[in-house]
């Protein structure tokens, strides 16, 4: 007798809640059931790669006219640097530093390009992967190589935070 009781109990109390439910609808009321979206915009990566495209122009412009100030002005001054054979660059100032050094043993009349292969994150924070071509004075090519950067929007312009790169192996 208890668990008819119990059954009958639960029968009703699910009813009303399906009564309920269904005059809600029917009013126009929103159900209480959340129904969020788990979408959220996504990020115009075409933009933020045109963007960044934009800067590497002008950091090569800057490593072409032997600007070790200017090429370092896109470091944040948190930066962490690592390159090909040298240990990890902490900060701004070292750097500069090894951006100096590498500067003083370029050929002269070399020229370096970066173009930027691919792109990911959103408007605040953007992982770069791409690549580099260095010709030397009659436009050969002389090396090649790749490199990933993130760069971080502060103060509303995107600055280099972290960035690895490396030469590929010479053809013989």
């Amino acid at each position: 007798m208890k668990k008819m009781n119990h059954l009958r109990i639960a029968v009703q109390c699910i009813a009303f809640f399906l009564l309920v439910g269904g005059f809600s609808a029917i009013a126009g009321n929103k159900p209480a059931v959340s129904t969020l979206s788990t979408e959220q915009a996504k990020p115009d990566l075409a933009k933020l790669k045109a963007e960044i495209q934009k800067i590497e122009s002008s950091w090569a412009a800057a490593d072409n006219a032997r600007n070790a100030n200017a090429i370092a002005a896109f470091y944040a001054d948190d930066a962490i640097s690592l390159s090909t054979n040298k240990p990890m660059l902490i900060g701004k100032a070292a750097i500069q530093k090894d951006i100096e050094e590498s500067l003083a043993k370029r050929t002269k009349g070399s020229t370096v390009a970066y173009d930027v292969m691919d792109v990911f994150g959103d408007e605040n924070t953007v992982t770069e992967v791409g690549k580099t071509t260095v010709k030397d004075a009659s436009g050969k090519v002389k090396s090649t190589g790749k490199y990933m950067a993130i760069w971080e929007k502060r103060n509303g312009k995107f600055i280099c935070v972290r960035d690895i790169y490396n030469d590929d192996v010479k053809e013989k």
